[in-house]
């Protein structure tokens, strides 16, 4: 702790100089008599208590790396983001220019090769230079050092307010502590080892700490490429980096350059002519500010600080968060992420372009996971982090959840209501019970009362009904062709919510919940006491998507029939090395059996329908106007077209594609609006989420895999499907209604209608 100051030893008066000079001289004695006399050889009662007196004193220093910056990397060993509470990059002393060491030991120390660790020369020399009136510091290399380490660690056990500066709140303990520890240091340490400690852990300015960090800042080179000027005035900094700014006060940083280059001269460091043309250059420099965190990310500000909230959620790295914190902003650890900068850039580009100019504040995003790892791929969203003219600015994630499983806050919006991109998992349902496909189902049905007999086994009640006759409106689809029987099939590739409701009708509310449950699908707000509720599928207006899920969810729900049925869940973080090298822990893909293979090519065979010829014809990807590839997936749309997606995959690569409000409670209507030059009367799937899927999959899916899906078991076919022909369709793009006010699916009319047979109650069950 420091000391409080004694007027007696006030340098400002001469009694206070001739007794620092006595003072001074008595600990220089003491520090003599500690290095070379041992103790049980003194036998004079003077020298010994001196010496006991210097043996309490503490001789050990723990010097543990200093604060470095954490680096975010992508999946190609790219820079997505720079974390730190001192920038800092450690570099070897063989990575510094030899200019750098020279000057630093000029001005600073210039016996730095010749003492252990205190320079009894000096510290006369200085006393009498104050004692003239002209202060001067003592303090060698090894003495500084010490004092940055203690400093350093410190501030890294968040006890910043102990910290200890020269001449400021250090007492004459604080000084005795820190020569014994210097003493020690020199017997443990190399002198290059304790240079190239000093030169990596000495403040430069706020925004540069140690030499690497301090070259990148001021000339935008690095320690190793420092030329003589440029190192003779990182070396005058050291002594006062306020004072001496080159940025804020460039003469006095040319005067203490001078001076350290005429040091330099008069030790036989540099020649005569080094000196002339070094005290001729001009004091300029060349700022390279760093971009501290991940919204400075120029690549993927919102994946980057999604990786960063997994890691401060993760008792891994730390008992606490403020332990946690302090690992990851000083740990200067390496996390290598799974992201493809590649297909970010294409992904960021898309939602972009979505909104165009955007000022009523649209939101676009999209994400995207590999099957059969859970990897994430991109994340992007059309906003920027910190408010700029002209830019939708958001800093929370439109692509995650609120919170984790555990409660943790992930920084997310918390989904959307996804719509008719739920629709799959009826359908799974209803092949998982060993229905076809082509079955034929009465769409005309609209009304389903509270007493209609649903097959439910959870526990949890059926809840919700449709019956215009008491009290709520009769089930809505997007137009009123499609009020009769079809298929199954044809009923999810046009994105019937009748058939929809006739289909989960005649199957288990329970099932479809199991199904729900093991892809991974979950709601993106925090209920009381859960931070991931269910989707409750046996509450009617789930089944066609009246709950917020996040982007990120669907994406790897979809990503589960890609992978013949087994559910992986995202991971973002590939692996973590310390300074040393060592791992820390990461993610690994976990994935678990979510339907059948049979059942996962089956509902692969109907989403290939849904852009063969249903509500997704006219966004299929092609990588030309001739070549498409194996693809399938669901538009979704809600109620108020606030709210409506893309979801699909190809065998390899799975993708979610958002487009609504994303503001307050998301409902403003997406109806007679005016968005990037275009009109809507109201906003469909297909319209701009769809390109951004199509376009995004057309660029990216190849490099990952197209290849054919397996096809579905004859049994689930039963009759000749309809062929998978490329036929654009006509399609309403009226706002859809449902009874519950919630969503409605994607729409379209099909290109290949089903006669009506006769009626019949085969819709009920």
């Amino acid at each position: 702790m420091a000391t409080g100051k004694n007027p007696l030893f006030d340098t400002a008066t001469t009694l206070g100089k001739i007794l620092l000079f006595l003072g001074v001289s008595a600990i220089c004695g003491v520090l003599v008599a500690g290095l070379l006399v041992p103790a049980a050889a003194v036998s004079g009662s003077t020298a010994s208590g001196s010496i006991q007196f210097f043996d309490t004193l503490p001789a050990e220093l723990k010097v543990d790396p200093p604060s470095q910056s954490t680096t975010i990397l992508a999946s190609d060993g790219s820079v997505i983001a720079n974390l730190y509470a001192e920038n800092r990059t450690r570099v070897s002393l063989d990575q510094m220019s030899p200019y750098i060491k020279n000057a630093v030991i000029a001005i600073e120390d210039s016996r730095f090769y010749e003492h252990g660790g205190v320079d009894t020369t000096g510290i006369l020399r200085a006393l009498v230079s104050t004692a003239r009136g002209n202060k001067q510091g003592a303090s060698t290399i090894t003495q500084q050092y010490v004092n940055n380490v203690i400093n350093s660690s410190l501030e890294a056990e968040g006890k910043g307010d102990e910290v200890l500066l020269n001449g400021v709140n250090k007492g004459v303990g604080d000084k005795l502590r820190e020569m014994k520890l210097a003493i020690a240091l020199e017997k443990k340490f190399t002198k290059e080892q304790i240079l190239e400690g000093y030169l990596n852990i000495v403040f430069f300015n706020r925004d540069a700490y140690g030499i690497e960090a301090a070259s990148k800042f001021f000339f935008s080179t690095t320690a190793k490429n420092l030329t003589l000027p440029q190192a003779a005035l990182l070396a005058g900094v050291v002594n006062s980096p306020s004072y001496y700014d080159p940025i804020t006060h460039p003469d006095n940083a040319k005067v203490r350059r001078d001076l350290v280059l005429k040091a330099m001269l008069t030790q036989g460091k540099i020649k005569q002519a080094d000196y002339d043309a070094a005290v001729a250059t001009p004091v300029t420099t060349k700022v390279t500010q760093p971009r501290q965190g991940c919204p400075y990310s120029p690549t993927a500000p919102y994946f980057c600080d999604y990786v960063l909230h997994l890691l401060l959620n993760n008792p891994a790295y730390g008992a606490d968060a403020a332990e946690r914190e302090r690992k990851i902003f000083r740990g200067g650890l390496t996390i290598k992420t799974t992201l493809d900068p590649k297909a970010q850039s294409v992904a960021q580009a898309q939602v972009d372009a979505s909104a165009g100019a955007n000022p009523d504040k649209w939101g676009a995003a999209l994400v995207s996971v590999q099957p059969g790892t859970g990897k994430i791929i991109s994340m992007a969203q059309n906003t920027v982090w910190f408010p700029a003219q002209g830019k939708f600015d958001q800093n929370a994630n439109f692509n995650v959840d609120v919170q984790d499983a555990k409660g943790n806050d992930l920084n997310g919006l918390g989904g959307f209501q996804p719509g008719s991109t739920m629709k799959p998992f009826t359908f799974a349902e209803w092949l998982n019970e060993g229905n076809s496909m082509s079955t034929m189902l009465n769409g005309t049905v609209r009304r389903y009362p509270q007493d209609f007999p649903w097959k439910n086994t959870c526990p949890t009640p059926t809840d919700g009904w449709y019956d215009s006759t008491n009290g709520t409106k009769d089930l809505q689809n997007a137009d009123e062709d499609h009020y009769k029987y079809m298929s199954v099939l044809d009923g999810l590739a046009n994105s019937i919510n009748t058939i929809t409701f006739a289909t989960a009708a005649r199957v288990d509310l329970c099932g479809i919940q199991k199904i729900v449950d093991a892809v991974g699908i979950h709601e993106g707000l925090p209920a009381a006491g859960d931070p991931n509720p269910k989707v409750p599928m046996t509450r009617l207006s789930s089944l066609i998507g009246a709950r917020q899920t996040a982007p990120l969810t669907m994406a790897s729900a979809f990503a589960t029939f890609a992978n013949n049925g087994k559910y992986c869940e995202p991971i973002a973080i590939a692996s973590v090395t310390d300074t040393t090298g060592a791992k820390l822990p990461a993610q690994t893909t976990n994935c678990r059996d979510a339907v059948t293979p049979e059942v996962a090519h089956g509902v692969a065979y109907a989403m290939q329908e849904v852009l063969n010829r249903g509500s997704g014809s006219l966004i299929r990807p092609r990588i030309s106007t001739r070549t498409s590839f194996p693809i399938a997936a669901k538009t979704g749309t809600n109620d108020n077209n606030s709210s409506t997606w893309v979801a699909g995959y190809t065998s390899g690569l799975a993708t979610a594609t958002w487009f609504g409000d994303p503001l307050g409670n998301q409902q403003r209507a997406g109806q007679n609006v005016t968005i990037n030059g275009n009109f809507y009367k109201g906003i469909d799937g297909y319209m701009i989420a769809g390109p951004q899927f199509s376009n995004y999959m057309a660029q990216v899916a190849p490099a990952y895999g197209t290849e054919p899906f397996p096809d579905p078991p004859s049994s689930m076919l039963s009759a000749p499907a309809p062929p998978r022909s490329y036929t654009p369709t006509t399609r309403s793009t009226a706002p859809a209604n449902d009874g519950n006010n919630n969503n409605n699916g994607k729409k379209g009319q099909s290109s290949d209608p089903t006669p009506d047979p006769s009626p019949s109650k085969s819709s009920k069950k």
